[in-house]
């Protein structure tokens, strides 16, 4: 699954992989997850006609319990494979800043692990673009006890992408 957006936005996030709402839609950011990115978006004052959303692995990789599709993390040989086709995504769009939700996208966007906690607030620099790292919305989610605290500094680090964007 490719991403969704106008083909020109200055901004692009980057998720991990589809999630099995995202995969049964055929769209990204469209399932929980989606919802906690967009209604941080929408606070940290994004313009979403600015904005393009994708992520890093482009298929669903799940295991079957039964009815039900749950997550199973893409290792780096699927990280990779998808790799081109991110790039080639970045490169028709050419934003100006880039925001990696999570360490896949991260590791898919450096070539490296990323820890997300230590990356936070650093700028790194991606061909033509700005990258930013911070936490996937899925984090949100899953946090419980720190729920509020992941989300504001998804929050603010959205600020930040936005602020870059002004600068630019």
């Amino acid at each position: 699954m490719f991403g969704a957006g106008p083909k020109r936005a200055r901004l692009v996030l980057v998720g991990e992989q589809p999630g099995d709402v995202e995969d049964r839609r055929g769209r990204p950011f469209v399932g929980p997850a989606g919802r906690v990115l967009w209604e941080c978006v929408e606070e940290a004052a994004i313009d979403r006609d600015d904005l393009w959303a994708t992520n890093a692995v482009k298929h669903f990789k799940h295991e079957q319990r039964g009815k039900r599709r749950l997550h199973k993390r893409p290792d780096t040989g699927e990280i990779e494979a998808c790799h081109p086709w991110l790039h080639a995504e970045l490169r028709i769009i050419r934003p100006s800043v880039v925001v990696a939700l999570g360490a896949v996208a991260g590791r898919s966007l450096t070539g490296r692990p990323v820890p997300i906690a230590a990356s936070r607030g650093q700028h790194f620099e991606l061909g033509d673009a700005t990258l930013l790292v911070t936490y996937h919305p899925s984090a949100v989610l899953r946090a419980d006890d720190r729920a509020a605290e992941v989300r504001a500094a998804l929050v603010e680090d959205l600020v930040a992408a936005r602020e870059l964007l002004g600068a630019r």
